[in-house]
């Protein structure tokens, strides 16, 4: 392949990246000091960062990836070393920055080589990885880097990407439409059990009815002008094709709770493929994760509900729920409101008020006292004899319904069919 230096789309790409990034080795030691006042990164690690500095800015990437790549490894481990919200947040930071390099680097000698030394692929999982791994440093750059990166044609449109405009395949989807058609005929709602439903209630009415009494509600007829339910309707499709490429956490394990389950990272493309497309007697899930924040392309694809401003603080966590039929999350609660929302596919959810919580069984460990003991679907009620008697509201969670969950509410979720779901916590 000839190089490209010479290419407007090559110059133009290269010069939106370099708007991003710190403009000198000085500025990204000013960088490093701002979030390492206490210098918890030590000597050794800074040097090396100084050698692959002075190489980054000497256009000398080959050479820099190199001690890229050792620093990456280094700071891996300390991020790897007892719990992760012990870990200094300094690390974490470090971790963004190198991944910020090395990501440039990695396009400039992608665009520049003239040979298959790079692929887009693993310019995106070098993003991926900081994203993941790291904390925000420069207004989220790794994200604004990944929107850059990917909507230049110059990358887009060579063979050093694979493309991921596939469909599902079509001997699948009839067994995709079996699933969405079956789950609600699968699984019944005790009318006297069900949780109220409310069409788009206004933020007086909501507030009034049910987040001042703690009363769960299905809110409908509320999302409808979400792009991701209308001009960019979200589908396995749509979600191959946007994110594809992108390396996300999969929990392996139909719940947490399960000695078996673990979690590993892999593309949105393999996941939907090995986990959805293929049922693999392991199920997949990509639970509570902030999707949206490493990929800013499905964000704007939804919004924050007009409700979670009736809380008393800004700021929302926004996770991603997606995964195949039969995934799991056990009788649990969060500290925090709940907005429940199903883009597509159902979902059944369980809900016990926090008054109950004595019959419910909560863990004793420290890092599961949120989650129950009991397992919903095969209850030995002599080992938890007071969990039968405790009363509980239900619902099958349809595309385009919000749940709300009050805080403290101990609820159980189960997929009935491919599933993609926002959760927003707020407070």
């Amino acid at each position: 392949m000839a190089s490209k230096i010479k290419d407007p789309g090559v110059l133009f790409l290269l010069d939106e990246l370099t708007k991003l990034i710190p403009k000198s080795g000085e500025d990204v030691f000013r960088l490093l000091l701002s979030f390492d006042p206490e210098e918890v990164i030590g000597v050794a690690i800074t040097c090396l960062l100084k050698r692959s500095t002075t190489l980054f800015f000497s256009n000398e990437h080959s050479d820099s990836l190199i001690l890229d790549d050792i620093l990456l490894d280094q700071v891996w481990e300390k991020l790897n070393t007892g719990y992760w919200k012990d870990v200094n947040i300094a690390w974490r930071y470090l971790y963004t920055l190198i991944s910020m390099m090395k990501m440039f680097s990695q396009v400039f000698l992608l665009l520049h080589e003239t040979d298959d030394t790079f692929t887009a692929a693993e310019v995106m999982k070098t993003c991926d990885m900081g994203l993941l791994m790291g904390a925000p440093i420069l207004d989220n750059v790794l994200a604004k880097m990944s929107t850059c990166v990917l909507k230049n044609d110059i990358i887009t449109g060579t063979n050093k990407r694979q493309a991921v405009t596939e469909t599902v395949d079509s001997s699948k989807r009839p067994k995709l439409d079996e699933e969405l058609s079956l789950a609600e005929s699968t699984c019944i709602i005790e009318e006297a059990k069900a949780i109220q439903k409310s069409s788009c209630p206004s933020l007086e009415f909501f507030r009034k009815t049910f987040l001042d009494k703690k009363e769960p509600v299905v809110i409908t007829a509320a999302i409808d002008y979400w792009p991701a339910m209308s001009t960019n309707k979200w589908s396995l499709d749509y979600i191959k094709k946007v994110a594809g490429t992108r390396t996300v956490p999969i929990e392996l394990g139909s719940k947490y709770t399960e000695e078996s389950w673990s979690q590993t990272l892999m593309t949105v493309k393999e996941f939907i493929e090995n986990y959805i497309e293929n049922h693999k007697s392991t199920k997949g899930y990509l639970a509570q994760h902030q999707l949206f924040d490493q990929i800013p392309e499905l964000q704007h694809d939804i919004s924050v509900p007009s409700y979670c401003c009736l809380g008393e603080r800004d700021d929302v966590d926004i996770n991603a729920w997606f995964g195949p039929k039969g995934t799991v999350s056990p009788l649990h609660y969060d500290a925090k409101e709940n907005l429940l929302t199903q883009v597509f596919g159902k979902k059944y959810v369980r809900l016990y008020s926090d008054k109950y919580t004595e019959q419910v069984y909560p863990n004793p460990h420290r890092l599961l006292h949120n989650t129950s003991l009991v397992d919903i679907e095969h209850i030995d009620k002599d080992k938890y004899p007071l969990f039968p008697d405790a009363p509980y509201w239900e619902c099958i969670l349809n595309p385009g319904e919000m749940l709300y969950i009050p805080s403290k509410y101990w609820h159980f979720v189960k997929s009935l069919s491919v599933s993609f779901s926002v959760s927003f916590w707020w407070e």
